[in-house]
């Protein structure tokens, strides 16, 4: 949860930005997130190296409007539960694209895409199941959605450096391993391991 622990520091950062867009509606933001994030996963499917470039700007625009739709919302006083719940499922759908098209491109194995997923959406769940039986909505670990998404904007240009300059396949104690699937592995490590920490958190809670 690296970046989450400066999320005021980053809403300070938008706030310039969310004032000049009081006039749309923060749903709207929320939703233009989501296919922004939908293009990403569907640029990262095909992989070619313009497809992987565009991938990665479409994850700075999922990333920017994720953040502004709350930041506009608390302005306008529009805030509100069903905002919150839909900015939350569009947030998973989200995920589920992005990791998705890398798991089913040329990326990545679709095992260790799946994993990454699966780690992905158990650190979500706990997080949000905390907040669910009254213990806070925990943001605990060391995979949080904006490390995952930092990461993902970092990547595809790290990528076509290396598939321009380098080679983007990595040994691995013996292994063979695309510059993505690293990163995979990493999600699937980290959030798990994020998962757990959240669990544990919400079990002594209620205890």
């Amino acid at each position: 949860m690296v970046l989450d622990s400066y999320r005021k520091q980053g809403d300070t950062l938008l706030l310039p930005l969310a004032k000049r867009m009081q006039h749309v509606n923060p749903n709207i933001l929320s939703w233009i997130a989501f296919f922004s994030a939908v293009f990403a996963g569907i640029f990262f499917y095909f992989a070619t190296s313009i497809f992987i470039f565009l991938g990665g700007i479409m994850i700075i625009s999922s990333a920017l409007f994720d953040g502004l739709d709350g930041r506009v919302a608390k302005l306008t006083g529009k805030a509100s539960k069903l905002g919150d719940f839909l900015d939350h499922t569009l947030d998973r759908y989200a995920d589920i694209f992005i990791i998705g098209g890398i798991a089913f491109g040329p990326l990545s194995r679709l095992s260790i895409g799946f994993l990454a997923l699966l780690g992905i959406l158990m650190t979500s769940y706990m997080g949000t199941q905390a907040h669910a039986v009254g213990v806070g909505r925990n943001y605990g670990g060391i995979a949080g959605r904006a490390d995952r998404l930092a990461l993902l904007i970092i990547l595809p240009f790290i990528y076509l450096t290396f598939y321009f300059f380098f080679t983007t396949d990595i040994q691995v104690i013996g292994v063979t391993l695309g510059i993505f699937e690293i990163l995979m592995i990493w999600f699937a490590l980290s959030g798990h391991l994020t998962a757990i920490n959240r669990g544990l958190a919400s079990w002594n809670a209620l205890s």
